[in-house]
């Protein structure tokens, strides 16, 4: 169990080297380079303003009073808590099998891969988060002292998808199916979480499960403190950080336990 919490320290420098490795090289040889992580947000934002704002009007609760562009960001901040989701998701099950020399052909430490996906997911979400803050602090609500709190926010969520991760990518080894069954997971996940609607739209017996869902809790916090100007809901975030933690351990525990057999898989 001390190696829950000692590993990424003992291989920090591995950890940084490729994950840089692995966001340079997604813009390299492309002309804005990492520009792209910024502009990619705004261009989100704009066909989302232009979708469901013109073309398929969507309800939200007070959406008349603070505007299509008001609506525009509380979708984008939706879709940045699943971007963020999806991005690491679906790239888990194929992690392992995706660098079959790490296995088989050199001692390395496999859970670092997990870290260098969940970094190179998170960077972009952060990047996309930067601009949804400096958004709304010039055409939105404007900027609260409780932004300060997005990192208690978005902390948990981090570990609990890296958990996740590595579950997937341990199963991935040995169940190859598993990579046409989280693409449709992922849309699940965005379609029965508060992406598109608050929980408040949902019927009030389903709107206890939608908690179940691990994008909820983080979409409506980041919402609270960004757009509503409130801190965060300290128990309810106290509680999913528990589960993110609990999420945390087992993931790398299974990912530990399985690796075993990965040669042989392979």
């Amino acid at each position: 169990m001390p190696n829950v919490f000692v590993h990424p320290w003992r291989h920090a420098a591995l950890i940084r080297i490729l994950s840089w490795r692995d966001i340079s090289g997604r813009y390299r040889g492309s002309l804005l380079g990492g520009l792209w992580a910024l502009l990619t947000p705004l261009l989100m934002l704009a066909v989302f303003t232009f979708v469901f704002g013109v073309v398929a009007p969507t309800r939200w609760p007070g959406a008349e009073a603070q505007g299509m562009g008001m609506f525009a960001l509380r979708l984008l901040a939706g879709m940045v808590v699943h971007g963020l989701l999806a991005e690491l998701l679906q790239r888990a099950p194929t992690l392992v099998t995706g660098q079959p020399n790490y296995v088989t052909k050199v001692v390395f430490p496999l859970e670092v891969l997990g870290w260098v996906a969940l970094l190179t997911a998170l960077f972009h979400a952060l990047m996309a988060l930067l601009v949804l803050v400096v958004l709304n602090a010039v055409w939105g609500t404007g900027l609260s002292p409780t932004v300060l709190a997005l990192p208690l926010i978005v902390l948990p969520y981090a570990l609990l998808l890296l958990g996740l991760c590595w579950l997937l990518a341990a199963l991935g080894v040995y169940l190859r199916d598993l990579t046409q069954l989280v693409g449709p997971l992922v849309m699940v996940c965005m379609f029965l979480g508060p992406v598109f609607y608050p929980r408040q739209a949902m019927p009030a017996l389903a709107q206890p499960w939608l908690a179940l869902n691990p994008i909820t809790i983080p979409v409506e916090q980041i919402r609270r403190v960004l757009f509503d100007g409130q801190w965060p809901d300290w128990q309810t975030l106290a509680q999913y950080s528990l589960v993110a933690v609990v999420a945390y351990a087992f993931g790398l525990w299974a990912f530990t336990k399985f690796k075993k057999g990965f040669a042989d898989v392979l």
